[in-house]
């Protein structure tokens, strides 16, 4: 029987013997953006979902539906709201004109977006998690960092992120946009929605709005496979280590 690690699927029962084993709840934090011609508009939270769901069967834990809501850059021009990688970011990025892509039905400001995590942190605390672990589309993510220390003084949860201090290795989880990186965890985790055959095959012509390296000659299921048991093998032992402290402490 396969096992069952999404809070969707779980009977009470189930919820109560997994929160018992592992009181991890894992936060997938998605949207529904633009990564390139070749990705799915899913692509945050099929990346961050996926890797958690194997994470959770490695260490125990619950994983929690995506988040589609999220954070990013935004302005205004012509009356045309443009959010993400609308906007050409030029340091990671082929320069491109600003530009509303297709799909794009994210974008939240930073305040609401706050409000969303503050209030989803204090219902997973009542209902007995002890360890958060929430990943994702990069700004979501960042946000999410900045507000670790308060939270976790304010609920009394262990909190965490998946990124390392250094990810120059191109062995991260999500460490560019629909490159190398994004592109090989998908062709990893979901191959049949990746879809090279979209981007065009002149290497001449960089693709429209991704991030850092050629996904047409850097990305492949094996490199994206790697940076999976790289990661799950780093943030299992982060978190064995802090179930080990929350027993030590005596809160489990």
């Amino acid at each position: 029987m396969t096992e069952k690690v999404l809070y969707i699927e779980l009977t009470p029962k189930e919820f109560l013997e997994r929160l018992e084993k592992a009181p991890i709840a894992y936060l997938p934090l998605g949207t529904l953006e633009w990564h390139g011609a070749h990705l799915p508009l899913g692509s945050d939270g099929i990346q961050s979902q996926g890797f958690m769901v194997e994470l959770a069967k490695k260490v125990g834990g619950i994983v929690l539906p995506m988040l589609y809501l999220g954070p990013d850059r935004y302005k205004v021009v012509d009356g045309k709201e443009l959010f993400g990688m609308d906007i050409c970011k030029s340091w990671a990025y082929e320069a491109y004109e600003d530009q509303q892509l297709p799909g794009s039905a994210y974008w939240v400001g930073e305040n609401l977006f706050t409000q969303i995590l503050d209030n989803t942190l204090s219902r997973l605390r009542r209902a007995g998690f002890r360890i958060i672990v929430a990943h994702g589309h990069g700004p979501s993510t960042n946000l999410f960092i900045r507000n670790i220390e308060k939270w976790s003084e304010q609920y009394g949860l262990k909190l965490f992120h998946c990124w390392r201090e250094d990810e120059s290795d191109g062995f991260g989880i999500q460490t560019d946009h629909a490159g190398a990186n994004e592109t090989s965890l998908v062709m990893a985790l979901r191959p049949n929605l990746v879809q090279m055959e979209n981007l065009d095959p002149d290497p001449n012509v960089f693709p429209l709005a991704i991030g850092r390296l050629d996904p047409r000659t850097t990305a492949s299921p094996e490199l994206g496979k790697k940076a999976i048991a790289m990661q799950l093998e780093r943030m299992a032992g982060v978190l064995t280590q802090a179930l080990a402290k929350l027993t030590t402490d005596g809160h489990r």
